[in-house]
């Protein structure tokens, strides 16, 4: 599986449209590359840029963008709302898919030694990558900004990590570093009050505030150091600054660990902060692009506190915390583009996007995909569906109320199956057309023909491993058609029982697919694995599947009286 990355480069300039345009225009020259958001602040005076892919891509895109901002970028003009140091101020990777921090930090030190030989400019490791513990966190490194860089340098203990302690007027210093998702996000408030907004920032921040005593003055320890209140968020900065383009003040906060802190319990958190103040929260703005999952926990969040069942399609928890969240009250709001990992997927031509008509009549046609590989994966997708249909309707029928916690449990257990099931749609026709391409390759040559041996033989295995990853899903999806039959709302039974019959058909369809392609396969000790392991499966289906069609035809024949 490939290993992704994630590259956040923030330039010093968010007003020339023209600069930000050349900047991105060399990241997206870079084949392999996928920008995935360019966020511009006019009062920051900055722009957030994200691109993402495998390592060597991403790291060849940002010496190009820096050395790029290091052209048409001159700091000694700069002047903006945000703390900054440098044309491009910093530029972290972040571990997006089958790679680790360790990983990363490797691959961020790289980073800097080819930013720095490529441009001269003074480059400081931060966050995992750093090298002394005085400069993981980056204010550390940036304290005095811009304007103090050129004292700073002459001192031998703020040398950098790469390159000569030398200032440079037009392009500053630049923070290279590796660390998780950090979100940006700025709560909107119903003032222009700035003093307002920084006062429940420093109530939020992690580091707290100084402590006063009735006099206002502030407490100081023994050593003189002032004593502070720790803040209510942890793993979080905050300020607060009125955006005259906006023309409201806002919170703004880096989230660095969204497990811990996000967003809704930082939005939730300013909400009861603002009312204190008589003040109330119109909605919010992300700046760049946010996990998946961070949206999923904030969807989930909000329908809880609403009493609803989160045993829903992904695309209903996440326009729940689009809404709740406010995200749109600054800005449009668009999921595909905004999520990380819906913009890194190409969903274009994709066949679970089609419409039924559109999909049946493609089917019907003398293509030979999609066939029934994708129909079985299809099947699957219903019967998980339709277990879910009928957990949220027993999950909000009064009638079973001591069951909705197993039937949210349930109904979240077959939308995931569903969505699995679903991607195998596609899935199934891309490995059907990957083999079809290597019986095209040029076999002239004996060398010619190994490798084309190989990759047909390569091809062929994956063509049978995605029915077989089809037929894998069956035992869980009957197992959810099981529960939703017995103890679901029986005025769904008919949709129950649908359900199971439909992940028989997934079943049998997947291993008729399965056993049509293994004599392709040239290695008979693992056709033969192959073809054991996919027949128990089927066979452990069939009788599930059995003994529950006979129950659901007593209990719908009971009812006819």
């Amino acid at each position: 599986m490939k290993q992704i990355i994630e590259c956040v480069p923030n330039f010093s300039e968010g007003r020339d449209m023209g600069i930000i345009k050349q900047i991105t225009d060399v990241i997206e020259r870079v084949d392999g590359v996928l920008l995935l958001d360019a966020d511009p602040g006019k009062d920051t005076n900055r722009t957030v840029v994200t691109f993402a892919g495998e390592p060597g891509p991403v790291l060849d895109a940002a010496v190009a963008c820096v050395a790029k901002a290091k052209e048409l970028i001159d700091m000694s003009k700069h002047s903006g709302a945000h703390p900054r140091m440098g044309a491009t101020d910093v530029c972290p990777l972040v571990p997006v898919s089958n790679i680790s921090m360790e990983e990363c930090v490797e691959l961020a030190k790289a980073l800097g030694k080819r930013i720095n030989e490529a441009t001269g400019i003074p480059i400081y490791l931060y966050g995992e990558a750093a090298q002394r513990k005085d400069r993981y966190n980056l204010p550390d490194i940036r304290k005095g900004e811009y304007e103090a860089l050129e004292e700073k340098l002459k001192d031998p203990d703020f040398a950098p990590d790469f390159g000569e302690p030398v200032f440079l007027p037009k392009s500053g210093a630049t923070a290279v570093g590796a660390r998780a998702f950090m979100l940006a996000y700025n709560i909107n408030l119903n003032t222009k009050d700035l003093k307002a907004a920084q006062d429940i920032a420093m109530t939020l921040r992690s580091s707290g505030r100084a402590k006063r005593d009735v006099n206002g003055n502030i407490v100081r320890d023994k050593h003189g150091k002032p004593v502070k209140i720790p803040g209510k968020l942890k793993f979080c900065q905050a300020g607060g600054w009125y955006i005259e383009e906006y023309g409201y003040a806002q919170v703004t906060m880096n989230l660095h660990r969204i497990d811990i802190t996000g967003l809704h319990t930082a939005f939730d958190t300013v909400v009861r902060e603002a009312a204190k103040k008589g003040l109330r929260v119109t909605g919010s703005e992300l700046i760049g692009l946010a996990p998946l999952q961070a949206m999923l926990d904030a969807g989930e969040h909000y329908l809880r506190k609403q009493g609803a069942s989160t045993a829903c399609p992904e695309k209903e928890i996440i326009h729940c915390a689009v809404r709740s969240l406010g995200l749109a009250d600054t800005s449009p709001f668009d999921p595909q583009k905004r999520i990380v990992e819906y913009a890194l997927k190409n969903e274009k031509g994709r066949l679970k996007h089609l419409s039924v008509n559109d999909f049946t009549d493609l089917l019907s046609s003398n293509a030979p995909a999609p066939g029934g590989g994708s129909v079985a994966a299809l099947n699957a997708a219903l019967a998980a569906g339709l277990s879910a249909m009928v957990a949220n309707l027993t999950f909000e029928n009064k009638h079973y109320a001591d069951l909705r916690e197993d039937m949210e449990k349930t109904g979240r257990d077959a939308q995931r199956l569903k969505a699995r099931a679903l991607s195998l749609i596609d899935e199934d026709t891309a490995a059907f057309n990957a083999w079809m391409n290597t019986l095209r390759l040029p076999k002239k040559t004996a060398e010619e023909k190994a490798k084309r041996d190989a990759a047909v033989q390569s091809a062929v295995l994956g063509a049978i491993n995605i029915p077989l990853d089809t037929l894998k899903l069956c035992p869980d999806i009957l197992k959810a058609a099981e529960f939703v039959l017995k103890k679901g709302n029986q005025n769904a039974l008919s949709d129950a029982a649908v359900g199971l019959r439909q992940a028989q058909a997934a079943a049998w369809s997947a291993y008729y697919n399965i056993l049509i392609n293994l004599p392709s396969l040239d290695d008979p000790k693992k056709r033969e694995s192959i073809r054991k392991t996919a027949q128990k499966i089927c066979d452990a289906v069939e009788k599930k599947a059995a003994g529950l069609t006979r129950y659901a035809e007593e209990k719908l024949n009971h009812a006819i009286g």
